[in-house]
């Protein structure tokens, strides 16, 4: 088999430092119209040959701004309402604890909560309330009651993986388009398949979410620290927001603001002044086209389902041609899970265009001026753009 990226044999995700780089952000492994996330430490081959020579299965190299996310933010992962934590914790869930109850060999939280399930041979489905605990998925034939006798096994995950379902509403007729399967690692046959759907996103992430954990414990941590570690062993410096560096552009010669006292009034001064200046520069109207944040013709469902594929975290964005009015464009923003849409309107001054989401109170004589102000400034928006959406998903 020849790597995607390269061209060269590999079995390992760690083959490579090029391969290495693109595995670490995200890799997807597409097959019978379900995805999962390949991890850190798996072996892609091993991964592909479970399926068989005979499968239609592809592997997709793109970022997931989310993959790790709950580590960092677990309280947006897992609803108070889906999650009942052990005496041993004294009923407490703050962000520390609520992982390492995760990662505890001996304890660990209980995830619960309605799903429809689709039994294999029957088009419909029915709504039960499933139990998540580290043996197992179990669903109760009583209610919400959670005695033994009235649960019964749904599946395992030592030698189960869990996919996520695209278009579970067109392929499976599922009542939702949040759908996800269990299925064992060492099936080929789409009978094997259990197949469940959620009410809404959130709850399908935090299932699937426990379910990684559930599975892979202390090493999805490890694949988490990781690459922290090796930064701060290492004097290269991370394309991030701790990168950004203060300039002045007020001189013939652009310098760098060192004294932080300085950067500081300097930032308070030009995030006042956006809102009240009016540039005499150009109107770069398709310096947009060039950026990969700016998706042309893209509707609201394939933004929704793109912004998706790269993690429901605060941040994460995408610019797109309006499809209603073709003289504006949107903005597309995920935030608390939930994907907005903001409309960027022109406004026309004195012969000169200008953009502005807001109503022409904070005004920009292009697409690129606009994300580069709210990548530093929340404004009207409910937070900063921190992560895009690319065009070309590899």
């Amino acid at each position: 088999m020849g790597c995607s990226i390269c061209g060269t044999p590999c079995g390992s995700v760690s083959h490579s430092p090029v391969l290495r780089w693109f595995l670490n952000a995200h890799v997807s492994f597409l097959v019978l119209f379900s995805e999962r996330t390949i991890e850190d430490h798996e072996s892609v081959l091993e991964v592909q040959s479970n399926w068989g020579m005979d499968s239609d299965s592809r592997l997709y190299f793109r970022k997931n701004y989310a993959k790790y996310e709950f580590f960092k933010k677990p309280l947006d992962f897992f609803p108070e309402n889906m999650v009942s934590i052990s005496s041993e914790a004294n009923g407490l869930m703050n962000h520390s604890q609520l992982i390492q109850t995760f990662l505890n060999s001996s304890t660990c939280p209980e995830i619960h909560g309605f799903l429809h399930s689709k039994e294999q041979g029957r088009k419909s489905w029915k709504k039960f309330y499933f139990v998540l605990r580290r043996s197992g998925l179990y669903f109760s034939n009583k209610g919400t009651s959670k005695e033994p006798r009235h649960l019964q096994f749904a599946a395992e995950f030592c030698d189960s993986d869990v996919y996520t379902l695209l278009s579970a509403r067109k392929t499976h007729g599922a009542p939702t388009d949040y759908g996800f399967c269990v299925k064992p690692s060492k099936s080929s046959s789409a009978r094997d398949l259990k197949l469940l759907c959620a009410d809404d996103e959130q709850t399908r992430t935090c299932w699937i979410t426990a379910m990684r954990l559930f599975k892979f414990g202390m090493q999805l941590y490890q694949n988490f620290i990781q690459p922290h570690q090796k930064q701060k062993s290492s004097p290269m410096r991370s394309i991030s927001e701790n990168s950004l560096v203060a300039m002045d552009f007020s001189g013939q010669r652009s310098r760098v603001i060192e004294n932080p006292s300085e950067a500081l009034s300097v930032a308070v001064e030009e995030g006042l002044s956006w809102r009240v200046r009016l540039t005499s520069k150009p109107c770069f109207s398709t310096i947009h086209m060039a950026q990969p944040w700016f998706h042309s013709k893209l509707s609201r469902d394939e933004a929704h389902k793109l912004i998706t594929q790269h993690g429901l975290i605060d941040g994460v964005f995408l610019l797109r041609d309006s499809q209603s009015n073709p003289k504006t464009f949107v903005l597309s923003l995920c935030h608390t899970q939930r994907i907005r849409h903001f409309q960027i309107l022109p406004v026309e001054d004195d012969g000169e265009l200008f953009y502005s989401l807001d109503d022409g109170n904070t005004r920009f004589s292009d697409l690129l001026q606009l994300v580069e102000f709210y990548q530093l400034n929340r404004g009207v928006l409910p937070c900063k753009l921190k992560h895009h959406c690319a065009r070309t998903t590899l």
